[in-house]
């Protein structure tokens, strides 16, 4: 049977993260098992808001990890339940009715994948950026467009490499490009555009690119989390 966990990172959240909760309850499923939101070490009260909600909503669990989204991320498959793991930024918002889709394209062979992907931002560079979500190049993709795996398949290839601080999707997606048939499902997700609003569109476009570079170029983790921490807020 095919069943979903969502894997949701969080670290100092609180300000929009009731919110953010509140909307995938309202579009829970019985195809979902669980959520799985896994604090690194919140200082802000994001621990009591996931708390709180988890006792009210039972498929809503509380689980504490070391910081880091990789980290993070594998504790939070490693605890799961679902045969289909999907991992969740917690400023992007699904489309109603994704784990159908979810569902639909795992049912036509395709082991992995994510959604297009929208800003919430009327910025015209932000549009382009998200129209290209929709080409299934592997440039064109990132954590904030949400990830399916088939759980076995996320074991087989070694999960999330923690050694990465940043560009932990990125190391990842391209694994599965090599070992997978990789779908970009035609609904879009909608992810907030706030970095690039404390950052300056165009400068974070500039280090983003900055940092594939470096990393296709033969970049450690340690000198591409050096790179993010000087320059990206």
């Amino acid at each position: 049977m095919n069943s979903i966990s969502v894997v949701v990172p969080v670290y100092n959240e609180a300000k929009s993260l009731h919110s953010f909760l509140v909307y995938l309850q309202k579009i829970n499923s019985n195809n979902i098992m669980e959520f799985l939101v896994v604090d690194g070490g919140s200082t802000d009260g994001t621990q009591a808001i996931v708390l709180a909600f988890s006792k009210k909503h039972l498929k809503f669990k509380k689980i504490d990890s070391a910081k880091g989204r990789a980290v993070q991320m594998n504790v939070g498959a490693s605890k799961s339940i679902g045969r289909i793991l999907y991992f969740l930024h917690a400023d992007s918002l699904p489309p109603k009715g994704f784990d159908n889709h979810i569902l639909e394209a795992v049912g036509n062979n395709y082991k992995s994948g994510c959604f297009r992907m929208k800003f919430d931002s009327s910025h015209w560079g932000l549009k382009i950026a998200g129209w290209l979500t929709q080409f299934n190049w592997k440039s064109c993709r990132g954590g904030d467009q949400s990830l399916f795996v088939e759980k076995d398949l996320f074991y087989q290839i070694g999960g999330y490499n923690e050694a990465f601080s940043v560009y932990e999707d990125n190391d990842l997606i391209y694994k599965l490009y090599t070992h997978s048939n990789f779908k970009v499902i035609k609904q879009w997700i909608t992810t907030s555009a706030r970095r690039y609003n404390s950052n300056g569109v165009w400068k974070l476009q500039l280090h983003f690119g900055v940092i594939h570079f470096k990393k296709y170029f033969g970049a450690t983790p340690k000198n591409l989390e050096s790179y993010y921490l000087k320059h990206i807020k």
